[in-house]
């Protein structure tokens, strides 16, 4: 139904209003309500609507070049460079594919600009009373423990492609089993493995990965379990892998001395000689890489030779600690900074897989000597690393035992 009213009604609901307001009026004050304030607060600070456009830089350009391709005029976009120079940012670091957030106003003129970098810095440009100001917010990123596991299917790459672990941190939980589990040559269709990793949130958003805290890896009935700890008296720089029971993940040697394809032909003492004949001893792994795939010292070491010897091709040789020795043969050439007498850190790359000297192909044939005796590289009881020192080893105990438990329990749920 639709009711009418006349001037009269009108005039008379008119008077009732302004009464009520009167004695409203008269009444003690009150504290607005929360609800009120707030809708006061908006009607009151409501600023004028910006439109806004994404700007995103193309390949050579700069912050200036993108700007004027909107119709920045050029001494406003030069401006606003410098504004944000002063603040900080360097723009000479801007990359294909940033995003400029342009802010005009209702008449089209630039009155804010957004930049960020990276996702833990943000600059934010505006135009105040015709002068550009800048200014720097740092965003504190949010680090929170995430659980990640898979399983192998063809490799164990499958997990980076399935989205289960970002490549860096796959690399890292290699790197913690490296001197325990060969991944090239060991890894199967099955193996599982799971791991707690630093997951690194900026508003809301997962952005990067920090230190892996503790990782199991299974492969048949084997398993392996790495905690990472910091000794209570020491920082971050001595953040370690140890097992369960407090040994050093680390061993004095690497398991393997690159990234190879498959192991061509093993240690023996009788072995068909591919191009001399007969049989011969061979004390040593061959190793079947791409010609060019670098090779790394297995450990620490002095170098004792490096350079062309005879069938060898290109070797090096180095020294380590309580009388090993270890040979690097057939190299297509030797590493930045290798020769005689030079020390070398365990990983550091000291030649590339080649086929020089008496060689059918491209691998690596490497050897390792202990007190005179060429031993099997593979079957070789190696020193493992320093273990939690005794005044830690009840802390590090109940750490293990947490970690352990978080990993289980939450990869079971």
């Amino acid at each position: 139904m639709i009711r009418k009213f006349n001037a009269l009604t009108l005039t008379a609901i008119g008077l009732t209003v302004i009464a009520a307001l009167l004695v409203w009026s008269d009444r003690t004050p009150e504290v607005p309500s929360p609800e009120v304030s707030t809708v006061e607060t908006t009607a009151t600070a409501a600023a004028p609507t910006l439109q806004t456009d994404t700007i995103k830089l193309k390949k050579r350009d700069t912050l200036v070049a993108a700007l004027l391709r909107h119709d920045v005029p050029s001494a406003t976009a030069y401006e606003i460079a410098g504004s944000l120079r002063a603040a900080g940012a360097n723009l000479r670091l801007v990359r294909p594919g940033d995003e400029l957030e342009l802010g005009r106003a209702a008449d089209g003129r630039p009155v804010m600009l957004a930049y960020a970098p990276n996702a833990w810095v943000r600059f934010e440009v505006s135009d105040s009373g015709g002068e550009w100001e800048a200014e720097r917010t740092e965003i504190e990123p949010e680090v929170r423990i995430e659980l990640r596991h898979g399983e192998v299917r063809n490799s164990l790459w499958d997990a980076v492609e399935s989205g289960t672990v970002a490549p860096p941190v796959l690399l890292d939980l290699v790197q913690i089993f490296e001197s325990e589990f060969d991944f090239t040559a060991d890894t199967r269709p099955g193996d599982r493995f799971r791991l707690l990793v630093e997951t690194r949130y900026a508003d809301g958003v997962p952005i990067d990965f920090g230190r892996i805290l503790a990782a199991q890896y299974e492969s048949d009935s084997q398993t392996m379990t790495g905690i990472g700890f910091t000794p209570p008296d020491h920082t971050s720089d001595r953040f370690a892998y140890y097992d369960p029971d407090g040994r050093s993940l680390k061993k004095m040697f690497l398991r393997s001395p690159l990234q190879f394809t498959r192991v061509s032909s093993g240690f023996t003492y009788r072995r068909p000689h591919p191009i001399l004949g007969g049989t011969r001893p061979h004390l040593a792994i061959d190793y079947a890489a791409p010609s060019g795939t670098p090779v790394w010292a297995v450990a620490n070491g002095i170098v004792l030779f490096a350079g062309r010897n005879r069938g060898n091709g290109i070797q090096v040789r180095l020294r380590h600690r309580v009388g090993y020795e270890t040979y690097y043969n057939h190299l297509l050439r030797i590493g930045r900074g290798i020769r005689r007498g030079a020390q070398v850190g365990q990983k550091q790359v000291i030649g590339y897989v080649g086929s020089t000297g008496l060689s059918t192909g491209p691998h690596l044939d490497y050897r390792v000597k202990h007190d005179g005796r060429f031993v099997n590289p593979l079957s070789e009881k190696f020193l493992p690393g320093r273990p939690i020192a005794k005044s830690h080893r009840a802390l590090f105990l109940e750490h293990a035992r947490t970690l352990i438990a978080q990993l289980e329990q939450e990869t079971a749920s």
